[in-house]
Protein backbone atom coordinates (compact mmCIF):
# COMPACT_ATOMS: atom_id res chain seq x y z
CA UNK A 1 0.00 0.00 0.00
CA UNK A 2 1.35 3.39 -1.00
CA UNK A 3 1.43 5.98 1.76
CA UNK A 4 3.09 9.30 2.51
CA UNK A 5 4.90 9.04 5.83
CA UNK A 6 7.94 10.05 7.83
CA UNK A 7 10.96 7.79 7.45
CA UNK A 8 10.98 6.92 11.15
CA UNK A 9 7.31 5.96 11.06
CA UNK A 10 7.88 3.80 7.98
CA UNK A 11 10.62 1.93 9.81
CA UNK A 12 8.44 1.57 12.92
CA UNK A 13 5.67 0.00 10.82
CA UNK A 14 8.14 -2.28 9.04
CA UNK A 15 9.55 -3.51 12.34
CA UNK A 16 6.02 -4.13 13.67
CA UNK A 17 5.21 -6.20 10.57
CA UNK A 18 8.15 -8.44 11.47
CA UNK A 19 6.34 -9.47 14.66
CA UNK A 20 9.01 -8.52 17.22
CA UNK A 21 8.55 -9.96 20.70
CA UNK A 22 10.75 -7.53 22.67
CA UNK A 23 11.47 -3.85 21.96
CA UNK A 24 14.17 -2.21 24.10
CA UNK A 25 13.66 1.56 23.92
CA UNK A 26 15.70 4.55 24.99
CA UNK A 27 15.27 7.89 23.21
CA UNK A 28 18.02 9.75 21.37
CA UNK A 29 17.68 12.04 18.37
CA UNK A 30 17.27 11.35 15.54
CA UNK A 31 15.92 7.82 16.12
CA UNK A 32 13.37 8.64 18.85
CA UNK A 33 10.36 8.71 16.51
CA UNK A 34 11.01 5.07 15.60
CA UNK A 35 10.67 3.63 19.10
CA UNK A 36 7.89 6.12 19.89
CA UNK A 37 5.97 4.83 16.88
CA UNK A 38 6.42 1.21 17.90
CA UNK A 39 5.45 2.09 21.48
CA UNK A 40 2.21 3.65 20.28
CA UNK A 41 1.39 0.49 18.31
CA UNK A 42 2.02 -1.70 21.35
CA UNK A 43 -0.10 0.55 23.60
CA UNK A 44 -2.99 0.68 21.12
CA UNK A 45 -2.98 -3.08 20.64
CA UNK A 46 -2.06 -2.82 16.97
CA UNK A 47 1.15 -4.73 17.75
CA UNK A 48 0.40 -7.71 19.98
CA UNK A 49 2.51 -10.33 21.76
CA UNK A 50 5.30 -7.78 22.18
CA UNK A 51 6.99 -6.47 25.32
CA UNK A 52 7.93 -2.77 25.06
CA UNK A 53 10.59 -2.02 27.67
CA UNK A 54 11.56 1.54 28.61
CA UNK A 55 15.11 1.29 29.91
CA UNK A 56 17.34 3.83 31.65
CA UNK A 57 20.15 4.07 29.07
CA UNK A 58 21.45 2.82 25.76
CA UNK A 59 23.75 0.40 27.57
CA UNK A 60 20.69 -1.02 29.30
CA UNK A 61 18.83 -1.22 25.99
CA UNK A 62 21.47 -3.46 24.45
CA UNK A 63 21.87 -5.45 27.66
CA UNK A 64 18.13 -6.17 27.73
CA UNK A 65 18.24 -7.02 24.02
CA UNK A 66 20.99 -9.56 24.72
CA UNK A 67 18.95 -11.17 27.49
CA UNK A 68 15.71 -11.32 25.52
CA UNK A 69 17.41 -12.66 22.40
CA UNK A 70 19.23 -15.32 24.42
CA UNK A 71 15.86 -16.32 25.88
CA UNK A 72 14.54 -16.91 22.37
CA UNK A 73 12.64 -13.69 21.59
CA UNK A 74 12.78 -11.77 18.30
CA UNK A 75 14.39 -8.55 19.55
CA UNK A 76 14.75 -5.00 18.22
CA UNK A 77 16.24 -1.71 19.39
CA UNK A 78 17.42 1.57 17.90
CA UNK A 79 20.03 4.21 18.69
CA UNK A 80 22.32 6.88 17.29
CA UNK A 81 25.62 8.65 17.87
CA UNK A 82 26.64 8.87 21.56
CA UNK A 83 23.97 6.29 22.35
CA UNK A 84 25.75 3.74 20.17
CA UNK A 85 29.04 4.56 21.90
CA UNK A 86 27.44 4.17 25.33
CA UNK A 87 26.33 0.62 24.49
CA UNK A 88 29.59 -0.45 22.83
CA UNK A 89 30.61 -3.07 25.39
CA UNK A 90 27.24 -4.76 25.01
CA UNK A 91 27.33 -4.32 21.21
CA UNK A 92 30.46 -6.46 21.07
CA UNK A 93 28.86 -8.97 23.43
CA UNK A 94 25.78 -9.31 21.21
CA UNK A 95 27.85 -10.26 18.16
CA UNK A 96 30.31 -12.36 20.14
CA UNK A 97 27.42 -14.39 21.53
CA UNK A 98 25.86 -14.80 18.08
CA UNK A 99 22.52 -13.19 18.94
CA UNK A 100 20.30 -12.11 15.99
CA UNK A 101 19.29 -8.67 17.27
CA UNK A 102 18.21 -6.05 14.73
CA UNK A 103 19.06 -2.43 15.51
CA UNK A 104 18.42 0.77 13.60
CA UNK A 105 21.24 3.31 13.73
CA UNK A 106 19.96 6.75 12.74
CA UNK A 107 23.35 8.03 11.66
CA UNK A 108 24.52 11.13 13.51
CA UNK A 109 27.87 12.79 14.19
CA UNK A 110 29.86 11.94 17.31
CA UNK A 111 30.92 14.70 19.72
CA UNK A 112 32.74 16.53 21.05
CA UNK A 113 31.89 19.17 20.07
CA UNK A 114 28.20 18.36 20.42
CA UNK A 115 26.51 17.91 17.08
CA UNK A 116 23.14 16.30 16.39
CA UNK A 117 23.30 16.35 12.58
CA UNK A 118 24.06 13.58 10.14
CA UNK A 119 27.26 11.89 9.20
CA UNK A 120 28.43 8.27 9.39
CA UNK A 121 30.92 8.54 12.26
CA UNK A 122 28.79 6.54 14.68
CA UNK A 123 28.17 3.26 12.87
CA UNK A 124 31.52 3.32 11.07
CA UNK A 125 33.27 3.62 14.44
CA UNK A 126 31.85 0.14 15.10
CA UNK A 127 33.00 -1.40 11.84
CA UNK A 128 34.97 -4.09 13.68
CA UNK A 129 32.35 -4.98 16.30
CA UNK A 130 31.10 -8.07 14.43
CA UNK A 131 27.66 -6.73 13.41
CA UNK A 132 26.45 -6.79 9.83
CA UNK A 133 25.94 -3.18 8.67
CA UNK A 134 23.48 -2.33 5.89
CA UNK A 135 23.05 1.26 4.62
CA UNK A 136 19.82 2.64 3.17
CA UNK A 137 19.72 5.20 0.37
CA UNK A 138 16.01 6.04 0.69
CA UNK A 139 13.19 5.58 3.17
CA UNK A 140 11.77 2.83 0.98
CA UNK A 141 15.07 0.98 1.18
CA UNK A 142 15.26 1.57 4.94
CA UNK A 143 11.82 -0.02 5.30
CA UNK A 144 12.78 -2.95 3.08
CA UNK A 145 16.16 -3.54 4.72
CA UNK A 146 14.61 -3.99 8.15
CA UNK A 147 12.43 -6.82 6.86
CA UNK A 148 15.45 -8.43 5.21
CA UNK A 149 17.59 -7.80 8.30
CA UNK A 150 15.48 -9.98 10.59
CA UNK A 151 15.70 -12.90 8.17
CA UNK A 152 19.43 -12.38 7.62
CA UNK A 153 20.18 -12.09 11.34
CA UNK A 154 18.16 -15.16 12.26
CA UNK A 155 19.54 -17.33 9.48
CA UNK A 156 23.17 -16.60 10.45
CA UNK A 157 22.59 -15.97 14.17
CA UNK A 158 24.37 -12.61 13.87
CA UNK A 159 23.14 -9.13 14.81
CA UNK A 160 22.39 -6.59 12.08
CA UNK A 161 22.52 -2.79 12.07
CA UNK A 162 20.32 -1.04 9.54
CA UNK A 163 21.85 2.39 9.07
CA UNK A 164 19.79 5.33 7.78
CA UNK A 165 20.81 8.98 7.65
CA UNK A 166 19.58 10.93 10.65
CA UNK A 167 17.07 13.70 9.85
CA UNK A 168 17.77 13.42 6.09
CA UNK A 169 15.84 10.15 6.05
CA UNK A 170 14.43 9.68 9.55
CA UNK A 171 12.50 12.96 9.51
CA UNK A 172 11.79 13.24 5.78
CA UNK A 173 8.29 12.53 4.46
CA UNK A 174 8.32 10.35 1.37
CA UNK A 175 5.94 8.02 -0.40
CA UNK A 176 6.67 4.39 0.48
CA UNK A 177 5.12 1.10 -0.49
CA UNK A 178 4.14 -0.47 2.82
CA UNK A 179 3.80 -4.26 2.53
CA UNK A 180 0.95 -6.24 3.99
CA UNK A 181 1.26 -8.52 6.98
CA UNK A 182 0.63 -11.48 4.70
CA UNK A 183 3.56 -10.53 2.46
CA UNK A 184 5.95 -10.16 5.38
CA UNK A 185 4.78 -13.43 6.92
CA UNK A 186 5.42 -15.18 3.61
CA UNK A 187 8.98 -13.81 3.51
CA UNK A 188 9.95 -13.95 7.20
CA UNK A 189 9.20 -17.22 9.00
CA UNK A 190 8.59 -17.41 12.76
CA UNK A 191 11.81 -17.05 14.76
CA UNK A 192 13.50 -20.34 15.61
CA UNK A 193 16.70 -19.60 17.56
CA UNK A 194 19.90 -21.57 17.05
CA UNK A 195 20.65 -21.22 20.77
CA UNK A 196 18.29 -20.49 23.65
CA UNK A 197 18.28 -20.32 27.43
CA UNK A 198 15.85 -23.03 28.52
CA UNK A 199 15.48 -24.24 32.13
CA UNK A 200 14.55 -27.66 30.80
CA UNK A 201 17.86 -27.91 28.92
CA UNK A 202 20.31 -25.66 30.80
CA UNK A 203 23.39 -24.37 28.98
CA UNK A 204 25.88 -21.56 29.50
CA UNK A 205 25.93 -18.76 26.95
CA UNK A 206 28.90 -16.44 27.19
CA UNK A 207 31.21 -18.58 29.31
CA UNK A 208 34.88 -17.65 29.51
CA UNK A 209 37.00 -18.92 26.63
CA UNK A 210 40.77 -19.10 26.99
CA UNK A 211 43.62 -19.04 24.45
CA UNK A 212 42.91 -22.64 23.47
CA UNK A 213 39.69 -21.69 21.63
CA UNK A 214 39.31 -17.90 21.46
CA UNK A 215 40.88 -17.58 18.02
CA UNK A 216 38.55 -20.25 16.66
CA UNK A 217 35.53 -18.45 18.10
CA UNK A 218 36.61 -15.19 16.46
CA UNK A 219 37.26 -16.95 13.16
CA UNK A 220 33.75 -18.38 13.25
CA UNK A 221 32.39 -14.83 13.51
CA UNK A 222 34.44 -13.88 10.44
CA UNK A 223 33.27 -16.99 8.58
CA UNK A 224 29.64 -16.08 9.25
CA UNK A 225 30.23 -12.62 7.79
CA UNK A 226 31.66 -14.29 4.70
CA UNK A 227 28.51 -16.42 4.53
CA UNK A 228 26.52 -13.17 4.63
CA UNK A 229 28.20 -12.10 1.38
CA UNK A 230 26.37 -14.98 -0.30
CA UNK A 231 23.14 -14.75 1.69
CA UNK A 232 22.50 -11.00 1.30
CA UNK A 233 22.06 -11.17 -2.52
CA UNK A 234 19.91 -14.30 -2.14
CA UNK A 235 17.60 -12.54 0.31
CA UNK A 236 17.39 -9.52 -2.00
CA UNK A 237 16.30 -11.83 -4.83
CA UNK A 238 13.71 -13.52 -2.58
CA UNK A 239 12.50 -10.10 -1.48
CA UNK A 240 11.98 -9.04 -5.10
CA UNK A 241 9.98 -12.20 -5.78
CA UNK A 242 7.72 -11.58 -2.78
CA UNK A 243 7.39 -7.80 -2.86
CA UNK A 244 8.00 -6.98 -6.53
CA UNK A 245 10.86 -4.50 -6.16
CA UNK A 246 14.66 -4.42 -6.06
CA UNK A 247 16.00 -3.57 -2.65
CA UNK A 248 19.08 -4.44 -0.65
CA UNK A 249 21.90 -6.54 -2.01
CA UNK A 250 25.61 -5.85 -1.66
CA UNK A 251 26.12 -2.96 -4.06
CA UNK A 252 24.10 -1.09 -6.65
CA UNK A 253 25.54 0.42 -9.84
CA UNK A 254 24.09 3.45 -11.62
CA UNK A 255 25.16 4.53 -15.11
CA UNK A 256 28.57 2.86 -14.79
CA UNK A 257 28.60 1.47 -18.35
CA UNK A 258 31.60 3.00 -20.11
CA UNK A 259 32.31 5.30 -17.16
CA UNK A 260 35.87 6.55 -16.78
CA UNK A 261 35.08 7.95 -13.33
CA UNK A 262 32.97 6.09 -10.75
CA UNK A 263 31.87 7.71 -7.50
CA UNK A 264 31.46 5.36 -4.52
CA UNK A 265 29.33 6.33 -1.52
CA UNK A 266 27.00 5.17 1.26
CA UNK A 267 23.51 6.30 2.23
CA UNK A 268 21.22 9.10 1.14
CA UNK A 269 23.93 11.21 -0.55
CA UNK A 270 23.72 8.72 -3.42
CA UNK A 271 20.54 10.46 -4.56
CA UNK A 272 22.30 13.82 -4.95
CA UNK A 273 25.28 12.19 -6.64
CA UNK A 274 22.97 10.45 -9.13
CA UNK A 275 21.35 13.78 -10.01
CA UNK A 276 24.78 15.28 -10.71
CA UNK A 277 25.84 12.23 -12.71
CA UNK A 278 22.68 12.49 -14.85
CA UNK A 279 23.49 16.12 -15.65
CA UNK A 280 27.12 15.36 -16.40
CA UNK A 281 26.22 12.36 -18.55
CA UNK A 282 23.87 14.56 -20.53
CA UNK A 283 26.83 16.91 -21.05
CA UNK A 284 28.96 14.05 -22.38
CA UNK A 285 30.99 13.22 -19.26
CA UNK A 286 31.75 9.53 -18.67
CA UNK A 287 30.85 9.18 -15.02
CA UNK A 288 28.81 6.75 -12.91
CA UNK A 289 27.94 5.81 -9.32
CA UNK A 290 28.40 2.75 -7.14
CA UNK A 291 26.31 2.62 -3.98
CA UNK A 292 27.47 0.38 -1.14
CA UNK A 293 24.57 -1.27 0.71
CA UNK A 294 26.55 -3.83 2.69
CA UNK A 295 29.40 -2.10 4.51
CA UNK A 296 29.98 -5.09 6.78
CA UNK A 297 30.68 -7.58 5.44
CA UNK A 298 32.47 -5.48 2.83
CA UNK A 299 31.83 -6.83 -0.68
CA UNK A 300 35.37 -6.71 -2.06
CA UNK A 301 34.64 -8.79 -5.17
CA UNK A 302 31.42 -6.96 -5.99
CA UNK A 303 33.14 -3.57 -5.76
CA UNK A 304 36.08 -4.76 -7.83
CA UNK A 305 33.81 -6.13 -10.55
CA UNK A 306 31.73 -2.95 -10.67
CA UNK A 307 34.62 -0.50 -11.15
CA UNK A 308 37.36 -2.60 -12.80
CA UNK A 309 37.04 -0.82 -16.15
CA UNK A 310 37.16 2.73 -14.76
CA UNK A 311 40.20 5.00 -14.87
CA UNK A 312 39.55 6.54 -11.49
CA UNK A 313 37.36 6.07 -8.44
CA UNK A 314 36.22 8.87 -6.16
CA UNK A 315 35.15 7.69 -2.71
CA UNK A 316 32.87 10.31 -1.20
CA UNK A 317 32.26 9.61 2.47
CA UNK A 318 30.71 11.20 5.53
CA UNK A 319 33.38 9.92 7.90
CA UNK A 320 37.04 10.41 8.68
CA UNK A 321 39.65 8.12 10.19
CA UNK A 322 41.52 10.91 11.95
CA UNK A 323 45.25 10.70 11.31
CA UNK A 324 45.06 8.60 8.15
CA UNK A 325 42.21 9.12 5.63
CA UNK A 326 38.71 7.93 4.81
CA UNK A 327 37.22 4.77 6.30
CA UNK A 328 35.24 3.61 3.29
CA UNK A 329 38.11 4.58 1.00
CA UNK A 330 40.48 2.20 2.78
CA UNK A 331 38.14 -0.72 2.04
CA UNK A 332 37.68 0.36 -1.57
CA UNK A 333 41.45 0.56 -2.05
CA UNK A 334 41.76 -3.00 -0.76
CA UNK A 335 39.12 -4.12 -3.28
CA UNK A 336 41.07 -2.49 -6.12
CA UNK A 337 44.57 -3.64 -5.20
CA UNK A 338 46.81 -4.29 -8.23
CA UNK A 339 44.32 -2.64 -10.60
CA UNK A 340 45.59 0.43 -12.52
CA UNK A 341 42.91 2.70 -11.05
CA UNK A 342 43.50 5.98 -9.21
CA UNK A 343 41.48 6.21 -6.00
CA UNK A 344 40.66 9.59 -4.47
CA UNK A 345 39.11 10.18 -1.07
CA UNK A 346 36.65 13.04 -0.56
CA UNK A 347 35.56 13.77 3.00
CA UNK A 348 32.23 15.58 2.93
CA UNK A 349 29.16 16.37 4.99
CA UNK A 350 30.71 15.96 8.44
CA UNK A 351 28.38 17.15 11.19
CA UNK A 352 25.58 17.71 8.70
CA UNK A 353 27.44 20.09 6.34
CA UNK A 354 25.35 20.35 3.19
CA UNK A 355 26.72 18.51 0.16
CA UNK A 356 25.40 20.54 -2.77
CA UNK A 357 25.10 19.73 -6.43
CA UNK A 358 27.17 22.84 -7.15
CA UNK A 359 30.05 21.56 -5.03
CA UNK A 360 29.86 18.09 -6.54
CA UNK A 361 29.84 19.48 -10.08
CA UNK A 362 32.93 21.54 -9.31
CA UNK A 363 34.68 18.55 -7.73
CA UNK A 364 33.93 16.09 -10.52
CA UNK A 365 34.81 18.56 -13.29
CA UNK A 366 38.18 19.07 -11.60
CA UNK A 367 39.05 15.38 -12.09
CA UNK A 368 41.53 13.86 -12.33
CA UNK A 369 42.91 15.32 -9.12
CA UNK A 370 46.63 15.72 -8.62
CA UNK A 371 48.38 12.96 -6.61
CA UNK A 372 48.84 15.27 -3.63
CA UNK A 373 45.06 15.74 -3.63
CA UNK A 374 44.35 12.07 -2.96
CA UNK A 375 42.33 13.26 0.06
CA UNK A 376 40.05 16.28 -0.30
CA UNK A 377 37.86 17.96 2.31
CA UNK A 378 34.86 19.22 0.36
CA UNK A 379 33.96 22.87 1.06
CA UNK A 380 36.40 23.12 3.98
CA UNK A 381 36.86 26.74 5.09
CA UNK A 382 40.64 26.97 5.09
CA UNK A 383 40.54 30.55 6.34
CA UNK A 384 38.88 29.49 9.59
CA UNK A 385 41.25 26.53 10.02
CA UNK A 386 44.36 28.59 9.34
CA UNK A 387 43.31 31.35 11.74
CA UNK A 388 42.98 28.78 14.53
CA UNK A 389 46.35 27.20 13.69
CA UNK A 390 47.97 30.63 13.74
CA UNK A 391 46.27 31.43 17.05
CA UNK A 392 47.77 28.28 18.54
CA UNK A 393 51.22 29.17 17.20
CA UNK A 394 51.05 32.66 18.67
CA UNK A 395 49.44 31.98 22.04
CA UNK A 396 49.96 29.12 24.47
CA UNK A 397 46.55 29.58 26.10
CA UNK A 398 44.68 29.87 22.84
CA UNK A 399 41.35 28.63 24.22
CA UNK A 400 38.90 25.99 23.01
CA UNK A 401 39.28 25.47 19.26
CA UNK A 402 35.61 24.89 18.41
CA UNK A 403 34.40 28.00 20.21
CA UNK A 404 37.20 30.07 18.65
CA UNK A 405 36.20 28.99 15.18
CA UNK A 406 32.53 29.71 15.84
CA UNK A 407 33.53 33.19 16.95
CA UNK A 408 35.59 33.66 13.78
CA UNK A 409 32.67 32.60 11.62
CA UNK A 410 30.33 34.90 13.55
CA UNK A 411 27.49 32.53 14.32
CA UNK A 412 24.52 33.64 16.37
CA UNK A 413 25.49 31.29 19.20
CA UNK A 414 28.94 32.83 19.52
CA UNK A 415 27.45 36.30 19.94
CA UNK A 416 25.32 35.44 22.98
CA UNK A 417 26.89 37.28 25.92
Amino acid sequence: MLKQTEGSHAVAEAVALCRPEVICAYPISPQTHIVEGIGEMVKSGELTDCEFLNVESEFAAMSVAIGSSAAGARTYTATASQGLLFMVEAVFNASGLGLPIVMTVANRAIGAPINIWNDHSDSLSQRDCGWIQLFAETNQEALDLHIQAFKLAEELSLPVMVCMDGFILTHAYERVDMPTQEQVDAFLPPYEPRQVLDPAEPVSIGAMVGPEAFMEVRYLAHAKQMQALELIPQLAAEFKTTFGRDSGGLTRSYRTEGAETIVVALGSILGTIKDVVDEMRDAGEKIGVLGITSFRPFPLESVRAAVKNAKRVVVLEKSLAVGISGILASDVRKALRKLPIDVFTVIAGLGGRAITKKSLHALFLKLPLEPEESITFLDLDWGVVNRQLERERQTRRSGPAAENMLRDIGTVASKIA
